[in-house]
């Protein structure tokens, strides 16, 4: 069963999902891979439910201020001096942390190679605000398979050294502490 709604993908290959993951094919969108997995249930259009009990809430860009940043009575704008829009977010109450998700998809070297440099700088912005809520921050990137590549070798090293983390094609549900 594939756990992300496909879009076209004119690049080929295929998923290699299981229960305890969510795929990356080209465009995705987080909530639809949640909503297809047997064991979870989405509520209200962001809350989510795994086994029958609330685990967290998922928010995109704008969203992730509106409905959990300021619904915290925290003013960003005191914090950092620009609102970064993140693609995805998912908030697990259980473990009290949020997981900042950026997808990247390319097909050729391009921008997005120097996009990945800026992990460490969007984690530490991320954590000034997040800290406020009393939840801990983490920094994700799903990346489609184009960056197995050997030339990224160093960039996701760099990822790990600076407490970011990446995942190609799926992340793992137990990484989003889930389980």
């Amino acid at each position: 069963m594939t756990f992300y709604r496909r879009t076209p993908n004119r690049v080929g290959g295929g998923s290699k999902t299981n229960l305890n993951g969510l795929s990356f094919e080209g465009r995705t969108s987080l909530i639809d891979s949640l909503n297809l997995h047997p064991n979870i249930e989405i509520k209200n259009n962001n809350e989510i439910h795994f086994n029958g009990v609330i685990v967290g809430y998922y928010f995109e860009k704008h969203n992730f201020y509106t409905d959990f940043i300021e619904k915290h009575n925290v003013d960003w704008k005191q914090l950092i001096s620009k609102k970064y829009l993140p693609d995805g977010v998912f908030v697990n109450i259980l473990i009290k942390k949020v997981f900042i998700i950026e997808k990247k998809f390319q097909e050729s070297s391009g921008s997005v190679d120097e996009k990945l440099q800026t992990c460490d700088f969007k984690r530490k912005t991320y954590k000034k605000i997040i800290e406020q809520t009393g939840f801990e921050t983490e920094y994700f990137y799903l990346l489609n398979s184009w960056y197995e590549r050997v030339e990224y070798k160093d960039v996701k090293e760099y990822i790990k050294s600076v407490g970011c983390n990446f995942f190609i094609d799926e992340i793992g549900l137990e990484e989003l502490g889930i389980s």
